[in-house]
């Protein structure tokens, strides 16, 4: 099973990535696969930053650890709605027996803290001050490579964010749960961005940018949207639910909120009964 997954994985990453990314990924992949995440001793968790917990990681099977470093939009990276759904799906699946274990740098804890708050997100964090998680392992800078599938002896069994790619996040739930997001899918169509790209061009950051695509079904089977996934916490998308007869079309609305300044070229990614995800760009310049 390990090896399947490894290869699954590889296989998933060598195809998702750009040609000159590639030896690379593949590489950090192989480097990681079976390697032993070494916890600092007493790590203290918190809620909301202030509050302190008394947690103490569980001895599970299997173990999640989501690790965030300072670098970058903190809301963007850390994504925790996201998060919550997806720890709701896999409580629900396995009586909650999954340990998610989250630790974050933090460049300005008061903005940590709002973030939490905001986001409701009440579950115990520890907080790697002076780095000494990062330095005992050496973590990859990659933010879509921080977060670990552990096994009971603490082993990175797989490696990759399933909150920031949909095949990334079946691999998880496959050997968690024993079901991916798209077993009730099976039959599978064809499909065809009518507008795959957009430029907001250049605009004030407190404003809120939108922006539709339309992807039409070509096959003979129903389309149907599984999920959608961002590069970006500032991103969020809204969907047609219903299945789509073959000519038919779904819409989805994009509307990009950026926290930070500066220029962005993200991709969301739509999961459907096809054979392989849809992509579509939105690019452009917040002041």
């Amino acid at each position: 099973m390990k090896k399947q997954l490894y290869i699954l994985l590889l296989l998933f990453l060598l195809t998702a990535c750009k040609e000159n990314n590639k030896e690379k990924f593949a590489l950090l992949v192989q480097e990681w696969q079976g390697k032993e995440i070494v916890f600092p001793q007493n790590m203290a968790f918190t809620r909301f930053v202030t509050e302190p917990v008394d947690y103490r990681i569980p001895d599970a099977e299997y173990k999640v650890l989501i690790y965030v470093d300072s670098t970058g939009c903190t809301s963007c990276k850390l994504q925790l709605p996201k998060w919550k759904e997806l720890i709701a799906h896999v409580d629900s699946a396995t009586n909650g027996n999954i340990p998610f274990i989250f630790v974050f740098q933090s460049k300005d804890d008061r903005e940590l803290r709002y973030i939490l708050k905001r986001d409701n997100f009440a579950r115990p964090v520890c907080i790697d001050r002076n780095n000494r998680f990062d330095e005992l392992n050496q973590f990859p800078q990659d933010i879509t490579f921080q977060t670990f599938l552990l096994d009971r002896n603490n082993k990175v069994r797989m490696i990759g964010n399933p909150i920031y790619n949909l095949a990334v996040k079946d691999l998880y739930l496959k050997q968690l749960t024993g079901k991916t997001s798209s077993d009730r899918d099976q039959i599978k169509t064809t499909v065809k961005a009518i507008n795959n790209k957009v430029d907001f061009g250049t605009f004030l950051k407190s404003e809120e940018k939108t922006a539709v695509f339309e992807i039409e079904n070509t096959g003979d089977n129903p389309l149907v949207i599984l999920g959608i996934s961002t590069t970006c916490g500032c991103t969020t998308a809204n969907y047609d639910k219903h299945p789509a007869k073959p000519g038919e079309r779904l819409r989805i609305e994009i509307r990009m909120t950026p926290k930070d300044t500066g220029f962005f070229d993200e991709i969301v990614t739509l999961k459907c009964n096809t054979t392989s995800p849809v992509k579509v760009k939105i690019r452009g310049l917040a002041q």
